[in-house]
């Protein structure tokens, strides 16, 4: 059984979490474990310094996509109690599903004037319920596009890891969840406090909210929906690449109108934007010691070692390993 909060004299930061269906489990997670880290001395988990519960209508355990289940702490009640409502997303198709008595909660939570933060696709949540409206949002860059189907008006920004804008935070879920709760922490507990949670859960260091989210290419930055699907769409199997013509028989567009769209937008073909991204990622993936040339091409969509060695020699005027040992002595 979870211990009771510590006397309200003692605390100084009060979460209170609201999980959607099919929540994301790691998204939640990485939130609580900050918390609980940054609240007591050591990895004791006693909640003194701040305190977190799950709220809910009932009693009934909330089931994460994974499978695993969450029981709730408590009743919805006042939402004045806490400093932070946070509301944890998942599964796209069940945003719609959301219990009439959550909005109605998170509605009276912004009347109080209790910040709201949504992770993963909280956003989302936060943004059919009506409580975005004038915000800044930040969304994963692979729902980046599902945002963008579902709500008119709101642009969300996919290129950082999380977004403060006044009373409403947003963040884009996983590690990212971690970040945005070390920032709460260092905000009411202190730096030291967020350090130390980060540090346990081996995490080097504090994300700024405008730190880029991983995985998008940084060098290829459009705001063509049509563009910035395509490249997404290939992120997703770098290992197997899709020809030109599957992406844009995917994207239900003629190849043509994709290479106008590449063109107007990057100044690239899609081949060479495509190709820079697999690049993009190679790049990252020869920063790190534990990778040979040989599986990087696997994870890359090369045939083999020769063949990445080739055209990154072509493109970059040096080979991977040049490129490796040149990256970890600062050339």
């Amino acid at each position: 059984m979870r211990d009771m909060p510590a006397p309200s004299d003692s605390l100084r930061l009060r979460v209170g979490f609201l999980l959607a269906r099919r929540f994301t489990l790691s998204a939640f997670a990485n939130f609580v474990d900050v918390l609980r880290l940054a609240a007591d001395e050591g990895d004791r988990s006693r909640p003194i310094r701040c305190s977190w519960r799950v709220l809910a209508t009932s009693s009934q355990p909330v089931q994460s996509s994974c499978g695993i289940s969450v029981t709730p702490d408590e009743k919805l009640g006042d939402p004045a109690r806490f400093d932070y409502i946070v509301v944890a997303g998942g599964l796209i198709d069940e945003i719609e599903r959301l219990d009439p008595d959550y909005t109605a909660f998170l509605h009276r939570a912004a009347r109080a004037g209790v910040p709201l933060v949504g992770v993963c696709t909280g956003a989302f949540i936060l943004h059919r319920a009506g409580l975005m409206n004038g915000y800044r949002c930040c969304v994963s860059w692979f729902h980046h596009e599902d945002f963008l189907e579902q709500f008119d008006g709101l642009r969300p920004v996919s290129d950082r890891i999380f977004v403060v804008d006044r009373d409403r935070l947003t963040c884009s879920g996983g590690a990212s969840s971690a970040h945005l709760a070390a920032f709460l922490v260092d905000r009411h507990i202190g730096r030291a406090a967020a350090q130390k949670s980060l540090h346990i859960m081996i995490i080097d260091e504090a994300m700024d909210g405008g730190d880029p989210q991983p995985g998008l290419p940084l060098e290829l930055k459009t705001d063509d929906p049509l563009v910035r699907r395509a490249l997404l769409m290939l992120q997703q199997s770098l290992d197997t690449p899709p020809a030109v013509a599957d992406v844009a028989a995917q994207l239900q567009v003629s190849r043509r109108k994709l290479e106008r769209h590449f063109a107007a937008s990057l100044s690239l073909s899609p081949s060479e934007a495509f190709m820079r991204v697999r690049l993009s990622q190679v790049r990252m993936l020869l920063a790190r010691p534990d990778r040979t040339v040989s599986q990087i091409a696997a994870e890359t969509g090369f045939c083999d070692a020769s063949h990445l060695i080739r055209v990154f020699r072509d493109v970059m005027g040096v080979t991977p390993e040049q490129w490796r040992k040149g990256a970890r002595e600062g050339i």
